[in-house]
């Protein structure tokens, strides 16, 4: 590891949100190795925090441990990213349909807020900035759906799918452009309750990226495990 970071006393207490940040924003790249050791000097914090952290993010599908291997963050490839996607593009149009039978108008006009933010960023080309207003996007759209079930199943898969998503805009503005266009379309149906709508435009918007983008994240990542 090249950076040596020496946060706050409380980084312990956090420790497992420092490392999900950096995997998703690929600050701990594909593949890497870790230790308990090198984790522990970079944060600052003692091995017993960085244990516990480890096997979080190994149970989130985040890192992966094998014995007298050691353990690595999870490798991205074109296996991984197909099984995500094809699960998200089912779980995230019904979250938009349930989303658009709510009632909670308070909840659902928080969406345009997001969508201002998305805008701003689009128009700054800040894709961090883009990908976080896009991601409570989501956040929203679950809590509208306000279905438990739904959302164990989508939190499963979101922090794996988390890296895609950020890897997709950083290195394609036309990807973000996509993203922006439809989202908007999708949050104008659920504010409108069309819940049909709602769910086929979520649907294509989902598929539609998986689709134009296979190719490179093969090219980069590789096929995957056989």
């Amino acid at each position: 590891m090249s950076h040596s970071y020496k946060l706050s006393a409380g980084i312990a207490d956090n420790l497992v949100a420092v490392l999900e940040n950096a995997i998703v924003f690929l600050e701990l790249a594909p593949s890497e190795r870790l230790t308990e050791e090198d984790v522990a000097e970079r944060y600052g914090v003692s091995r017993s925090p960085v244990r516990d952290a480890l096997r979080s993010l190994e149970r989130d599908g985040l890192v992966l441990r094998e014995a007298r291997k050691g353990i690595w963050v999870t490798p991205m490839s074109l296996r991984d990213f197909d099984e995500i996607y094809r699960c998200r593009i089912a779980l995230e149009a019904i979250a938009a349909e349930q989303a658009a039978r709510s009632a909670n108008a308070a909840l659902k006009a928080q969406l345009w807020q997001v969508l201002d933010g998305m805008k701003q960023a689009r128009e700054a080309g800040d894709a961090r900035l883009f990908f976080t207003h896009d991601v409570r996007g989501s956040e929203l759209i679950y809590e509208i759906a306000d279905n438990t079930t739904l959302r164990r199943l989508l939190k499963g898969l979101e922090k794996q799918a988390l890296r895609y998503r950020y890897h997709l805009y950083q290195r394609d503005r036309n990807v973000v452009d996509l993203s922006f266009d439809d989202t908007a379309r999708v949050f104008q149906a659920i504010v409108d309750g069309d819940a049909e709508r709602s769910y086929a435009l979520e649907h294509d918007l989902i598929e539609k990226i998986w689709r134009e983008t296979r190719d490179a994240i093969r090219a980069e990542f590789g096929e995957g495990r056989k």
